[in-house]
């Protein structure tokens, strides 16, 4: 027995902690498997709540290293969004001690509801969409048009990559264009991060689709670095007010970690649509869970 737990207990904390990190990372809904796992374990929901809080920052540090590919070139984006993680989760967790619980515990799943519709609508999509079948289109026009006068200049045409106009799905906007109200939603996330949690990627992914920073890979990799630094700030907080279970805390720290760090390796293999279908049904299953618990 080690503070409490048997070997046996703080391995199986240890695998809940992979599949949490590797959701966590994947979808954007750890708490789908961490905390139901520690509550399953006899930890009080406020103490299980805390200690979560520790232990999916595991999921945050993993999946930022295992997913270099999809950051890179982003570092300014990058530490912006930890900066307002960590302001974020330090108001977050004031508020916790502060405001009554049922504030965001009524909300959390109208906002994961919506968070879902909009990922599944992804407008932004469609309008690239549209934008690829025109462009296909006058291409098809260009190429019959040139093989009547030069058919072997048409020809190279026909077969020439077209790698130098890199497709707007592979491209990540400059922070400067930005919309205003980008700021305000990550800002928003990251409060949310620190005072309830449950979901809080699933937004984050719903407001970076939404602004069109990014490809869907890119952006969920993205919105991590905006839990990670919440994560990590509540955690402090946390850990000063001494509500931290350690050996629970330790164990799904190392298994978030294993689990966030093999994701990204994994996830981008899988096609875009795959992924946004996946963080749909997360985000309604999450939403359904919340909503049995709440009302």
């Amino acid at each position: 027995m080690i503070a409490g737990f048997s070997i046996t207990s703080l391995l199986l904390i240890l695998l809940a902690g992979i599949g949490a990190g590797f959701v966590g990372y994947a979808v954007g809904a750890s708490s789908l498997v961490s905390y139901p796992a520690l509550l399953a374990f006899g930890i009080p929901p406020v103490l299980a709540n805390a200690s979560n809080t520790v232990g999916v920052v595991g999921t945050g540090i993993g999946g930022v290293m295992g997913a270099r590919k999809e950051l890179k070139g982003q570092a300014v984006r990058s530490i912006t969004y930890v900066v307002i993680g960590a302001f974020g989760g330090v108001a977050g967790a004031f508020l916790l001690l502060k405001l009554d619980p049922s504030v965001f515990e009524f909300a959390a799943p109208v906002l994961i509801l919506l968070s879902s519709l909009i990922i599944a609508i992804n407008p932004r999509g469609r309008m690239q969409a549209k934008q690829a079948a025109a462009d296909a289109t006058a291409q098809l026009k260009h190429i019959e048009a040139t093989e009547a006068t030069d058919a072997t200049d048409a020809a190279k045409r026909a077969t020439t990559p077209t790698a130098p106009h890199r497709p707007p799905e592979q491209l990540v906007q400059p922070m400067s264009q930005d919309s205003w109200w980008v700021w305000l939603g990550v800002a928003a996330v990251a409060i949310y991060s620190g005072y309830f949690g449950a979901g809080a990627g699933t937004l984050a992914l719903a407001v970076l689709d939404a602004a069109k920073i990014g490809p869907f890979h890119k952006i969920n990799a993205l919105k991590t670095l905006i839990g990670t630094g919440a994560n990590i700030s509540a955690s402090v907080v946390f850990i000063i007010q001494g509500a931290v279970d350690w050996p629970a805390a330790i164990m799904l720290c190392i298994g978030c970690f294993i689990g966030g760090y093999i994701a990204p390796s994994i996830t981008r293999k899988i096609p875009a649509n795959i992924m946004r279908a996946a963080a749909v049904i997360a985000g309604i299953i999450l939403t359904i869970d919340l909503g049995l618990k709440t009302y």
